[in-house]
């Protein structure tokens, strides 16, 4: 064969193996969905032991007493199986993120987890699981794996072969149509005092999951978003509207109402590393949420599954007072339920020719859900640097398990920022909006009446 040849076919091989990691997975392997695997692509037994147990598909029982939409407690009346902390961590060492066992060693006097019995409780609707079947095999990647299409409304890779994959099902995870909530930012600083860094009224709107949509007619919004700022007072009316989409091209779009400047602008730097002014900047924006915005940044590597504590079911968490909501340096341990979940393992490492403040992570998804809900963030020299943890909660009226706040932590700092927080607030689920609603100028002219 000549040098010109060879060269063919390796180009050739090249494009089927590049091809072949981009294709939806086989009618057969989709089949597994509903059978050995959960609608949505978990694992459907039990571990080996029964820690884990076999998914049922039923919904929780709950607490009759509700915030907004959510019940103010998940089983109640159960007790932790185990309590970990500095002192026995290293007995569970296996089972704990880096983050996870950093703040029990940065803080062995107040900072532990309450390991409850595992409980299985994510449901979604019928429409959902329908639609995760069809992505199986119709839903591809697309431009390196910086979009994707053939999907609509359920799990875009509900058998994932990479870790972008993974992480584009965390994007596209489960959520109501439309839902409006009430929301604080709060920041931790190093002596263990608290500042509001603002309270928020928000909107969101889930394009993606409309029921009466499709594959061949969403135009790859998949979310929506726009608040106001009711506090502190000099914050007051401060507004952001963000788009965000599948587009390779134009992932974010994003527009902010500034009071003192009495006009709407543009904000293309709303993404990525850029510090989070909503939260004083005591965060970045892509890690709202767990994770927030594009993938383009990085490369995805996909680790594998591992069994691990994590929070889970944390609807006190979420509604407890936001007196009760914290201890001094991190959320309050007596109000947060941990348990023992199958996770993907995903490292994300900047990529060639991109830049982030945060070179490496590590990221951990519930096998059941695709929620992101713990990270461990590295610095260019590979020291942990930021842990994030996430508090997943049930929300009935959609139903599935949902996120919303998520608290991180600057481990050099000594602080934390948490994002989102529902102490205190409200969260339901609502009639659908014209996408007008989320604009700038219809902020603008909120604004100007």
């Amino acid at each position: 064969m000549t040098i010109q040849n060879k060269m063919f076919a390796l180009t050739i091989a090249m494009g089927l193996a590049a091809t072949s990691a981009c294709a939806a997975v086989s009618a057969d392997e989709a089949a597994k969905l509903g059978q050995s695997l959960t609608p949505l692509g978990g694992d459907k037994a039990a571990n080996a032991d029964g820690s884990i147990p076999a998914w049922t598909g039923k919904a929780p029982a709950a607490s009759a007493e509700k915030v907004g939409d959510l019940p103010k407690v998940l089983f109640p009346g159960e007790k932790p199986v185990v309590s970990i902390n500095a002192k026995n961590m290293a007995q569970y060492k296996d089972k704990l993120t880096e983050g996870t066992m950093a703040l029990m060693t940065r803080y062995p006097d107040s900072f532990r987890i309450d390991v409850y019995p595992t409980h299985r409780t994510a449901v979604a609707p019928k429409y959902v699981y329908d639609n995760t079947l069809r992505n199986a095999t119709q839903c591809k990647l697309v431009a390196d794996g910086k979009s994707l299409e053939g999907c609509y409304g359920g799990i875009p890779f509900p058998i994932p072969k990479t870790g972008v994959e993974v992480i584009w099902n965390h994007l596209l995870r489960v959520e109501p149509q439309s839902e409006d909530l009430g929301a604080r930012n709060v920041v931790g600083t190093a002596d263990g005092t608290h500042t509001l860094a603002t309270r928020i009224d928000e909107s969101f709107q889930y394009p993606y999951y409309f029921k009466d949509g499709s594959a061949e007619s969403w135009n790859g919004k998949y979310w929506i978003q726009r608040f106001n700022t009711t506090a502190p007072p000099f914050k007051q009316g401060e507004s952001l509207v963000i788009h965000d989409s599948v587009d390779a091209d134009t992932p974010r779009q994003a527009w902010q109402y500034l009071v003192g400047q009495r006009r709407v602008r543009r904000a293309p730097t709303v993404a990525y590393d850029t510090p989070d002014f909503v939260a004083s900047g005591a965060n970045y924006f892509d890690e709202v949420m767990g994770f927030m915005g594009h993938p383009d940044r990085f490369e995805w590597k996909l680790v594998g599954k591992r069994e691990m504590y994590i929070p889970y079911n944390a609807n006190q968490a979420v509604t407890v007072s936001a007196e009760e909501a914290f201890s001094k340096f991190h959320l309050n341990p007596d109000t947060v339920r941990w348990e023992l979940h199958r996770v993907w393992q995903v490292e994300a490492t900047v990529a060639a020719g991109k830049r982030h403040a945060v070179p490496k992570r590590t990221f951990y998804f519930d096998e059941d859900t695709w929620l992101l809900v713990l990270m461990d963030g590295y610095d260019a020299e590979g020291k942990l640097w930021r842990t994030s943890q996430v508090t997943p909660f049930f929300m009935p009226t959609v139903p599935a398990v949902l996120i919303k706040p998520v608290t991180i932590f600057n481990l050099d700092a000594k602080t934390f920022s948490s994002v989102q927080s529902l102490n205190g607030e409200y969260i339901k689920s609502v009639e659908r909006k014209p996408e007008t609603f989320f604009t700038g100028d219809a902020v603008a002219a909120e604004a100007s009446r």
